[in-house]
């Protein structure tokens, strides 16, 4: 569909670009998932895809929404395009994308310079990013994505003309061109009949760019014809990421995600040892945030490797399934349980409450809200035939009415729950019985769920009219069921009025989840406070690591 072209690179034009780029993956995502064959044929490439560029998004979207008046500068945006893609990004295909990107906004935002909006400017983000996305494989491998980034870079250093539309049409032109010579560098993609699809979905994403600043839709690019079946044994185990020999033998059974929150040097030392742990292995980011990605038989190992340079966190690990190259021999398949819940939670501590109660849990991190395509892999990963959905905040609830519609769409009964609040989540698996029939559980949960009222107080960013007036920055809000009741300027005191309304209508279980920076003194104080006031009610407390929210207070 015809669109009004943006003309120079702006923060509307990343917008506009990262948009369509989504629209882009989410049409090619199962042709995609389908050609995946190299390093690894577990035919997810698409979708790790769409999910990486859905979180940069999300961060775009997120940037233009906190401006009442006007737009975000470019440096603004296409900061927010690469954060969004680094904290999201899914797999090897993810990962590298995610670099690209990073690559690109480092040009865009003018990094040390002034920022760069013209079609020059554009030349140098596209060098940048095929470059520093090799930068980032510890071992790079032709006939993949990094090849066709550097491609397009070449193509559009030879563009004739400093419009960002030329620029672009070249750099796409020279991605399709790559992509199609990318079998004769790979023979497992020429064994299959498929073009790289990690390429494949660089193109997408490039195409998009040339609607961007044409307002046309880009050729489209076939994948050279379905993928063949193999003789057995002829797909040699690629073993790797776009990094390793392609005809080498064998491979780790693990693939280990995670974000990591660590200095230059530590993260030298991280890259040296992992990759004489496993292979596939990439670490993109920089500025103190990276993430990292291998392949490693010891995923625990790999995991250690990561706390000892720094703190790692949003750690996934995932066991290559029969069928995959890095597997030999037969598995039968998992088979899938009858029912599991899946929750949204604010911190590494009620992730680790809610996985011991069997809940799979998805962690959000202040101001990090998951995506819709985070919450249907979790719903995935669940491996259930009925699935209870718990967001866990008023503001997610689209995003999980999307992520349960798209799960249903696949053949899984999704139950949302619409939980405000973790505490209202926690309520709601109590009385979770996994035995009884789905329809009484959902009702037995959500009943349990509506019957707490919720709390969080917190400490005021900015200065801001509120239900109970004009707070100023760093003032401490007591927000009860989400409105602001009680601005004070003492934690323990604002809680002990948040906790005094809400028990005034009654109550007979009151849940405390303290976050870190919640004072060593608040639960015992608020405990005895409770036992003073309230025979007949008990007090539970939780930790919930880094929430957001100094405490969260359930009322049952």
């Amino acid at each position: 569909m015809a669109q009004v072209p943006q003309t120079f690179f702006d923060a509307l034009a990343v917008r506009t670009w990262c948009g369509l780029a989504l629209e882009s993956l989410g049409r090619a995502r199962e042709e995609i998932d389908a050609i995946n064959v190299y390093p690894v044929a577990d035919g997810d490439t698409g979708t790790n895809m769409y999910l990486t560029v859905e979180s940069a998004v999300a961060a775009v979207e997120a940037v233009f929404t906190a401006y009442d008046v006007g737009r975000p500068t470019l440096p603004d945006a296409a900061r927010a395009m690469a954060h969004g893609a680094l904290i999201g990004a899914r797999g090897n295909s993810g990962t590298i994308l995610a670099q690209l990107l990073r690559g690109m906004a480092q040009v865009l935002a003018g990094d040390g310079e002034r920022a760069h909006t013209d079609g020059a400017g554009l030349r140098l983000a596209l060098r940048r990013a095929a470059d520093s996305a090799r930068e980032a494989v510890v071992h790079p491998v032709e006939g993949t994505v990094l090849t066709v980034a550097a491609a397009a870079a070449d193509a559009a250093g030879a563009a004739r003309g400093d419009d960002c539309a030329t620029v672009a049409r070249a750099a796409f032109e020279g991605a399709r061109t790559a992509l199609a010579a990318t079998p004769g560098q790979l023979p497992v993609l020429e064994r299959a009949g498929v073009v790289d699809a990690g390429g494949r979905g660089l193109v997408a994403v490039l195409g998009a760019l040339v609607q961007t600043f044409t307002g046309e839709a880009a050729p489209s690019t076939p994948a050279r014809g379905p993928r063949r079946a193999a003789a057995p044994g002829s797909v040699p185990p690629a073993g790797a990421g776009e990094c390793e020999d392609p005809e080498g033998a064998g491979g780790p059974a693990f693939e280990v995600i995670y974000l990591l929150e660590a200095g230059d040097a530590a993260v030298a030392r991280l890259r040296t040892r992992l990759d004489a742990l496993g292979d596939s292995l990439v670490i993109v980011g920089g500025d103190g945030l990276w993430n990292v990605h291998v392949h490693a038989d010891d995923a625990g190992a790999a995991v250690e490797a990561g706390v000892e340079a720094g703190r790692p966190y949003r750690i996934r690990i995932t066991h290559f399934g029969a069928g995959d190259a890095h597997t030999t021999g037969e598995r039968a398949p998992r088979e899938r349980v009858q029912r599991a819940v899946v929750a949204v939670v604010p911190g590494e501590g009620l992730a680790v409450l809610y996985g011991e109660a069997g809940a799979t849990t998805v962690l959000a991190r202040p101001g990090e809200p998951p995506a819709s395509g985070e919450l249907v892999e979790a719903v995935r990963r669940a491996h259930a035939r009925e699935v209870v959905l718990l967001p866990n905040d008023a503001d997610l609830r689209h995003t999980a009415a999307a992520a349960a519609e798209q799960a249903r769409a696949e053949g899984i009964r999704v139950a949302l729950i619409p939980t405000r609040s973790a505490v209202q989540g926690i309520a709601a698996l109590a009385v979770h019985e996994p035995d009884r029939r789905f329809d009484e559980d959902v009702v037995a949960m959500t009943s349990a769920a509506g019957a707490t009222r919720y709390a969080e107080v917190a400490v005021a960013e900015r200065q801001s009219w509120t239900m109970a007036g004009i707070c100023q920055a760093g003032d401490v809000l007591g927000l009860v069921d989400g409105d602001v009741a009680v601005i004070g300027t003492d934690v323990t005191r604002t809680a002990e009025g948040v906790l005094d309304r809400m028990l005034a209508a009654g109550g007979e279980l009151v849940t405390l989840v303290l976050g870190d920076e919640a004072p060593d003194t608040v639960a015992e104080h608020l405990a005895a406070r409770v036992r003073e006031t309230h025979l007949a009610v008990d007090t539970v407390v939780y930790r919930g690591g880094r929430q957001g929210a100094v405490l969260l207070i359930g009322v049952e």
